[in-house]
């Protein structure tokens, strides 16, 4: 069995063709990326194409962005993994979508090669270059939680629902949101979110600074616009320079630290001189 694999993706932003293979929506305003998980009948479940079409997506991001937005159709965010793909043979395999069945059949180094390059759709949130924002509404479930994790900040809309559903089904969350969330929330809470599976409501999630929020959904569309008016107003190197910092603080020590931050504030001064000079 050969897998998909990354040397395959372009350096173009994917297509309209290629988006609907994924089941995403993207629009590009300026410094604003809006990604749409689009495929509302199913709760915007997702698939392995869905990963890795959000990996072009990273790759081929403008330098210009500044704001990512990941957001949900149809009033929900995503559901996770579509469950047909589990299956051998399953209705969305037959559809054409590669298949997580698959991967019972592939060896260790191409079971590991397939879920890296099912990660890369996740990580690539992470940079510093932008602030990323997931916006939940409804259920995020599984992947869904896990994609939520993968950006800088989760809104939360008052019905939102956050639930790692993997153990449940005799799996561990894999697409890289074990790491942010034991880093919000602390690691017996983590534990005791994974374990059980259970449900997280909005209120709880922002009490245990899992999000921002509750927000009603009828308010939603209107704190998202004033979130990315507030994070698009300071000078962009600032940001990412504060993003960065901030990323990695807790791994670093105090020294190490207060160097990075000496060497970033002398990179702003030096910016600040030249805008003033200029």
């Amino acid at each position: 069995m050969r897998l998909p694999t990354l040397a395959a993706m372009s350096t173009d932003l994917p297509d309209a063709d290629r988006l609907a293979a994924g089941r995403l929506r993207l629009a590009v305003d300026g410094v604003l990326a809006t990604i749409t998980l689009d495929k509302p009948e199913a709760r915007n479940a997702q698939t392995p194409t869905t990963w890795r079409v959000l990996a072009e997506i990273g790759a081929a991001l403008p330098a210009d962005v500044r704001v990512v937005v990941v957001r949900g159709a149809g009033g929900t965010f995503s559901a996770g993994l579509d469950r047909t793909l589990l299956t051998p043979g399953g209705s969305g395999a037959s559809g054409g979508q590669e298949s997580v069945a698959d991967l019972l059949t592939a060896s260790d180094e191409e079971m590991s090669a397939a879920i890296d390059a099912y990660q890369r759709g996740f990580t690539w949130l992470r940079d510093p270059r932008f602030v990323s924002v997931a916006v939940v509404e409804g259920h995020a479930i599984g992947a869904g939680f896990q994609l939520a994790l993968s950006c800088d900040l989760v809104l939360a809309a008052d019905d939102a629902r956050f639930c790692m559903k993997e153990t449940a089904l005799g799996l561990v969350p894999d697409l890289t949101g074990t790491k942010p969330l034991v880093e919000r929330v602390g690691y017996p809470r983590a534990l005791e979110i994974c374990a059980t599976a259970r449900t997280v409501g909005a209120e709880e999630a922002a009490r245990i600074g899992l999000a921002l929020g509750p927000v009603p959904a009828a308010e939603l569309d209107g704190a998202v616009a004033e979130l990315v008016t507030a994070l698009t107003a300071a000078l962009p190197d600032a940001v990412r320079e504060t993003t960065a910092l901030l990323l990695g603080a807790a791994e670093r020590d105090l020294e190490t630290q207060r160097r990075l931050e000496r060497e970033a504030q002398t990179r702003r001064f030096r910016e600040l001189a030249g805008l003033m000079g200029g």
